[in-house]
C-alpha cells in the first residue's frame, strides 16, 4: 500500500512523496478519519463533523469517499459494514484466495449502516438489507451472496476488494438508512471490489407510516436498476480484455453495449459477428443465439434489413421456447424476435408473459412485453408494462426502447400529439433508427402535418431503398386492423413506393 503522509496544517496531502489534489471536503473527511485512525469513524460522525451540523444527505459523503479511494488508491480507506470507515495505515494481511468467481455477474449486499440516531432500529436497517438480498436472489443472471455470509462483516472492518475475494464476488452493494422526523431515507451504491470504484447509487425516500411500501419500493427500484447497470459493467471489463481470452460469455457482454446503447446499422453488424463467434464458441450457449436473435431484431426494427433477410435466426428463436429456459431475458429476446421477424405476437405472448413472471422488474422485459402487446392491439396492457419499465428504472440505457414504444400505444389510445412528442425525443436520440421515423411518418399524418411525415419517408428511403408499403404491410407485426389500413394510406401518400 502507498506512504500517505496528512498535513493538516498545511491542508497537504502526499502519496509517495508526491503531492495529491484534493478538494476541500474530501480533505476534511480524510483530515478527521487520521485524527482517529485508531479507531472507526462513523458516517454519522463524519457527516455531522465535516458538513458542521448541516442537513445533508449520505451520498455527499460516498462522493467524498470515492474520491479519496481514486486519489489515494482503493484500500487507503476500509469500510466498516453497517458503521463507517476506517483509515488504513498498515497493508493488509492477504486473506484466503476464497471461491473463483462465478461465469455470471456476482454480488454480495453488505449489511447497511443505522444513521437513524436510534439502536432500536437496528433490525429495521438489517430488515431492509436482507429484503434486497432476497429480491436480488430472484434475478436470474446474477449470483448473489446469502445474508448469512454477507452479514458476517458486519462491524469488521474491511477492504472491499477482500469481500470480493473472500466470497468470490465482483461487486457490492453498501447502504445506509438516515431519519429525520419521520421520513427515512435510505442511500444505496455498488461499488466495484477490486477497485473501490462506484458504478451506481441512488436515494430512496418515505415515512414510517410507509415503511411497508418503502421495502417494497426499494427492493424492485434497486433490483431493476441493478441488473442493467451490472450488464453495462461488465460489459465495460469485457472490451478491456484481450480479444483472444474471451469467453463466449465475455464476448455476448461485448455485442450488448451495441445493441443497447447505440442504434447504428455498423454497430448491429458488428454485434451480429461477435455473436457469431460466441456461438461458434459454445453452440449450446442460449443466451448467444438469443442474443443473435435480437441483435437481427434490432438491424429490422432500424429498417436497416428487411425481416426476410432474418429469417434464419427464427429456428433458434422458436428453439429457446420450446425447451422452456427459464431465464428471462433470454425468453424476451427469443419472444421479441418472433413477434417482430415472424408476425408471431401470438405465439410470443405466452413467453413473454412467463418471462415477466420470472422477473418482473427487469425493463428488458417489460419493453418487450409492452411492444409485443402493442402489436397485438393490447395498448392498455402494453402501456402499463411500458409505464412500469420508465418508472422503475430511469437510468436504463434502453429507456429509449421503451420511450419508443409509447409512440404506438398512444397512437392506439388515442393521444397523438403526445404520442409524437413521445417519439421526436427518440428520434433527437437516434436519428439512424428507422422505427422513430416510421412511427414519426404515422403520427405527423394523423395530425396533418404532411410536409413532415413526407421527410420521415424520404429519411426511410434514404436509410433503406429497398422498402415498399407492400412490402412493410407484408412484415409488419401490428395486428390493429386501424394501423394497417393508416399504414397504407400515409406510406403511399407520402412517396413510399407501392412495391
Amino acid at each position: 500500500m502507498a506512504e500517505i503522509d496528512i498535513s493538516s496544517e498545511k491542508r497537504e496531502v502526499l502519496v509517495d512523496g508526491a503531492p495529491v489534489a484534493l478538494g476541500a471536503r474530501a480533505f476534511d473527511v480524510l483530515a478527521h478519519l487520521d485524527a482517529h485512525r485508531d479507531r472507526v469513524v462513523s458516517k454519522a460522525e463524519l457527516l455531522e463533523t465535516v458538513w458542521g451540523g448541516l442537513a445533508v444527505e449520505e451520498g455527499n459523503l460516498t462522493v467524498q469517499i470515492s474520491a479519496l479511494r481514486k486519489a489515494l488508491g482503493p484500500k487507503a480507506i476500509a469500510t466498516v459494514p453497517g458503521v463507517g470507515y476506517k483509515l488504513a495505515h498498515a497493508a493488509p494481511v492477504p486473506g484466503p484466495t476464497g471461491p473463483s468467481l462465478p461465469d455470471v455477474p456476482s454480488i454480495a449486499v453488505l449489511p447497511f449502516a443505522n444513521l437513524t440516531g436510534r439502536p432500536e432500529q437496528e433490525y429495521l436497517v438489517d430488515g431492509i438489507a436482507t429484503e434486497l438480498i432476497v429480491a436480488l436472489s430472484k434475478v436470474s443472471g446474477l449470483f448473489t451472496i446469502a445474508a448469512t455470509s454477507s452479514f458476517a462483516y458486519k462491524g469488521r472492518a474491511v477492504q472491499l476488494s477482500d469481500v470480493g475475494r473472500e466470497l468470490g464476488v465482483r461487486y457490492v452493494l453498501e447502504g445506509s438508512i438516515q431519519q429525520a422526523g419521520a421520513t427515512l431515507r435510505i442511500s444505496v451504491q455498488l461499488v466495484e471490489a477490486a477497485t473501490g470504484r462506484t458504478i451506481w447509487s441512488e436515494r430512496f425516500s418515505g415515512t414510517m407510516d410507509e415503511i411497508f411500501e418503502l421495502q417494497d419500493h426499494l427492493t424492485e427500484s434497486i433490483a431493476a436498476a441493478i441488473e442493467p447497470t451490472l450488464r453495462a459493467a461488465e460489459a465495460v471489463r469485457s472490451r478491456e480484455k484481450p480479444t483472444q481470452d474471451l469467453k463466449a460469455y465475455d464476448l455476448c457482454l461485448q455485442a450488448e453495449p451495441l445493441m443497447r446503447f447505440t442504434s447504428k446499422a455498423e454497430d448491429v453488424s458488428q454485434a451480429v459477428a461477435i455473436l457469431d463467434e460466441a456461438v461458434a464458441r459454445d453452440p449450446h450457449y442460449a443466451m448467444a443465439r438469443a442474443m443473435r436473435v435480437w441483435a437481427y431484431t434490432t438491424a429490422a426494427s432500424g429498417r436497416f434489413i428487411l425481416p426476410q433477410d432474418a429469417a434464419h435466426v427464427l429456428p433458434d428463436a422458436y428453439a429457446i421456447l420450446d425447451r422452456g429456459t427459464n431465464d428471462p431475458t433470454t425468453l424476451a429476446y427469443a419472444a421479441h424476435g418472433i413477434a417482430y421477424l415472424d408476425r408471431g405476437a401470438a405465439q410470443a405472448q405466452g413467453a413473454i408473459e412467463k418471462a415477466k413472471a420470472l422477473n418482473p422488474n427487469s425493463v428488458m422485459v417489460l419493453c418487450s412485453s409492452g411492444w409485443i402487446h402493442t402489436y397485438l392491439g393490447q395498448f392498455e396492457t402494453a402501456h402499463v408494462d411500458i409505464e412500469r419499465a420508465l418508472r422503475l428504472n430511469p437510468l436504463d440505457p434502453s429507456t429509449g426502447l421503451a420511450r419508443s414504444a409509447l409512440g404506438p400505444i398512444l397512437l392506439g389510445l388515442g393521444r397523438t400529439q403526445e404520442a409524437v412528442e413521445m417519439v421526436e425525443r427518440s428520434y433527437h436520440e437516434a436519428p439512424a433508427h428507422g422505427s422513430n421515423q416510421y412511427i414519426l411518418l404515422h403520427g405527423y399524418w394523423m395530425l396533418g402535418r404532411f410536409d413532415d411525415a413526407k421527410r420521415m419517408a424520404d429519411e426511410l428511403l434514404r436509410i433503406n431503398p429497398r422498402i415498399t408499403v407492400r412490402s412493410n404491410l407484408q412484415s409488419t407485426p401490428f395486428k390493429h386492423a386501424p394501423f394497417l389500413k393508416l399504414f397504407e394510406d400515409a406510406q403511399l401518400a407520402t412517396g413510399i413506393p407501392a412495391g
